[in-house]
């Protein structure tokens, strides 16, 4: 939204007697270096002995309240860019069912633990209009989480949007999520295709991201250049992925 995060607290589930210390201290290592990375630290937390492992940050920062980026501001005319590629969800999956051997997503997992703080960085030298990062609820869920809060239509360029390698052949394959079949229902009534999708591609659609980049509705004069900014800075995922349209029903389109 804009922000800039001061602290966190690790809050962690974890079966120490199961699992051991060792995994425990490379995963609070690996939040301790993202948090550094992203310019707050850690101030502390609170860790529960539970069967399953679970870790987060509750993170705390500070923005203007003048320039606090939502996914409500979109204007008619405006150029969505995206600045991650999709498709972690089934590929995770693939790989714990081993369809896909680890190497191939270890190919990946730099890009997917990249922060977003560059490319907000840069961003915020341009218009920004709105702005969400593309998580749990897919590339649909939340461009039309932007659509409804904007009162505007959203139409996505399937072509263009960039996908992680072998996400397209395990969905083909019949691997999936837990989520797809919930995002889809989400988006039930305000999602259309103009075009034809395999059942693959589709599925693509509402995978849930990991780690998903940001989806920035910003002035198309300024899209380009945006891009070319992202770009250069190492951000080579970022595309111009769909565009701001007039219309009452609020709608994500597939183009």
């Amino acid at each position: 939204m804009g922000g800039r995060p001061l602290t966190a607290l690790n809050l962690v589930m974890y079966p120490l007697k199961k699992l051991g210390s060792d995994t425990l201290q490379a995963i609070l290592r690996g939040g301790n270096d993202k948090v550094t990375e992203a310019g707050a630290v850690i101030a502390g937390g609170h860790s529960v002995d539970d069967d399953e492992p679970k870790y987060g940050l509750a993170v705390t920062g500070v923005v203007h309240p003048n320039h606090i980026l939502t996914n409500c501001g979109a204007q008619c005319g405006d150029a969505l860019i995206l600045t991650k590629p999709l498709g972690t969800g089934v590929l995770f999956n693939a790989c714990r069912s081993k369809k896909l051997p680890l190497r191939d997503l270890e190919l990946i997992l730099p890009q997917v633990a990249s922060l977003s703080k560059k490319a907000m960085e840069i961003a915020l030298n341009f218009n920004i209009h709105a702005c969400t990062d593309v998580t749990g609820f897919g590339i649909v869920g939340h461009a039309l989480e932007i659509a409804r809060g904007s009162g505007l239509q959203i139409n996505l360029f399937y072509d263009q949007l960039p996908f992680y390698p072998n996400a397209h052949q395990m969905y083909q394959k019949g691997e999936g999520t837990g989520s797809n079949k919930a995002n889809r229902k989400l988006a039930e009534g305000s999602f259309r295709k103009n075009r034809g999708l395999s059942k693959a591609e589709e599925e693509l659609l509402f995978d849930p991201q990991t780690s998903g980049g940001l989806l920035l509705a910003v002035p198309f004069t300024e899209a380009d250049q945006l891009i070319a900014n992202l770009r250069r800075e190492g951000i080579e995922a970022a595309s111009r992925v769909g565009e701001i349209t007039e219309n009452t029903r609020h709608e994500v389109w597939i183009l």
